[in-house]
C-alpha cells in the first residue's frame, strides 16, 4: 500500500495536488488540522511499500520515519521545516529547504518544472509567501485580478486548516484535497459555482467579523499579540489572522494566542515581514512548539507561560 502524508494547510494539500496531478497513484491519505504533525505515526508499517511525506516537519516525526525506513520502506520526504537529524538510509529521497521565501508546494513545483504553477503560487499566498507568489505571478503574466484570486484561494485552503480538532474545519483536510483534485487549474475551481471555494469565502468572511472587534492585549514597537476566546471561530481564524497582522505591520512581530479548553493557549507567531527568522527558536523553547523561521507555533503554552513567551519574544526582535 502506498501512503501519502501532508499537513492539512494550503501548502501540504498543494505539494500533494501536484504530485498527483502528474502521477496519479491510489494511496492511503494521512493528514490532519494544520497542528498535527506527527502523522507518519500513522503509516501502517506491516502494510506500506512506499511513504511520501509532504510539509511535516521531520524533526517531529524521526522516531517513526526511523523505524519505516527500518523496514525498507522508500519514503519521499519534501519540506521546508526543521529536520534535527535526517537518517541515513538508502531508502529516503529528501528534498528540504528551510530558506524563509520557501515552501514545499513551490519545491514541488521545482521538482515538476512548473507544470503546475498557478497551484504553486497559490500555495505560496496560502503560506503568506506574497512577494515571492507576487513574483512568479508576474513571470506567468497573470492579471491583477488572477493574482487576487490565487491569492484568496491559498488564504482560505489554509484557513481551513486551524482547529483543535477536525470538528472545528469547514473540511476535513482529506476531504478538502479530493475535492480540489477535480481541477488541473485552480482558476476551474473559480469557474465553478459549487466548488469549495465559495463555502470558503462565506465561512471566513463570518469568522473575520470577529477579529475586527478585537484590541490588542500588547501593542508596542517591537511587537503585537492577540489574545482570542476559547471558541470555534477563534481557532479557524488564528493563523490567517496572524499573517494579516504580519502583512499589516512588516516591521513588527505578531503572535496571537487562541485559548483551548483545557486553560492553555495555541500561539501562532510570525517573525516580522522585514525579518523572517527566529519564530521557530522561540517557540522552540516550549514543549509544544515548533516550526519555520518565518512562522512557528505553540500547541499548548500554559496561561502562566504568557509572560515568559512575551518577554523571549520581545529580547528576539529588540534589536
Amino acid at each position: 500500500m502506498n501512503y501519502d502524508v501532508f499537513n492539512g494547510d494550503a501548502d501540504g494539500i498543494i505539494a500533494l495536488l501536484q504530485l498527483r496531478l502528474n502521477e496519479p497513484k491510489s494511496a492511503q491519505l494521512i493528514t490532519g488540522v494544520k497542528r498535527d504533525n506527527n502523522l507518519l505515526e500513522h503509516v501502517d508499517i506491516s502494510q506500506a511499500k512506499s511513504v511520501v511525506a509532504l510539509d511535516i516537519s521531520m524533526e517531529k516525526n524521526t522516531e517513526a520515519l526511523t523505524a519505516i525506513l527500518a523496514n525498507d520502506i522508500e519514503v519521499f520526504y519534501c519540506d521546508h521545516h526543521r529536520t534535527g537529524e535526517v537518517p541515513d538510509s538508502d531508502h529516503l529521497t529528501v528534498l528540504v529547504d528551510t530558506a524563509p521565501e520557501v515552501c514545499t508546494s513551490l519545491l514541488i513545483n521545482g521538482l515538476l518544472d512548473n507544470k503546475y504553477i498557478d497551484w504553486a503560487i497559490a500555495a505560496a499566498y496560502g503560506d503568506n509567501l506574497v512577494s515571492t507568489a507576487d513574483e512568479l505571478a508576474l513571470q506567468q503574466n497573470l492579471t491583477k485580478s488572477q493574482r487576487e484570486f490565487l491569492c484568496e484561494l491559498g488564504t482560505l485552503i489554509n484557513y481551513n486548516g486551524y482547529g483543535a480538532s477536525l470538528n472545528d474545519l469547514h473540511y476535513e483536510p482529506a476531504v478538502l484535497y479530493q475535492a480540489l483534485l477535480q481541477y488541473n487549474s485552480p482558476f476551474a475551481v473559480e469557474a465553478d459555482q459549487d466548488s469549495v471555494f465559495y463555502t470558503l469565502q462565506a465561512g471566513y468572511q463570518t469568522d473575520h467579523q470577529h477579529v475586527t472587534q478585537l484590541a490588542p492585549h500588547i501593542n508596542n514597537d517591537i511587537c503585537e499579540i492577540y489574545l482570542l476566546p476559547c471558541e470555534a471561530w477563534a481557532r479557524r481564524i488564528s493563523g490567517v489572522f496572524g499573517n494579516e497582522l504580519a502583512n499589516r505591520n512588516p516591521n513588527k512581530a505578531h503572535a496571537v494566542l487562541t485559548l483551548n479548553a483545557d486553560g492553555s493557549y495555541m500561539v501562532s507567531v510570525r517573525a516580522p515581514l522585514n525579518n523572517r527568522c527566529g519564530a521557530d527558536e522561540i517557540c522552540a523553547q516550549f514543549a509544544t512548539g515548533g516550526g519555520r523561521k518565518a512562522a512557528a507555533g505553540i500547541n499548548q503554552l500554559p496561561a502562566n507561560d504568557i509572560n515568559k513567551f512575551v518577554d523571549i519574544l520581545m529580547q528576539q526582535y529588540k534589536s
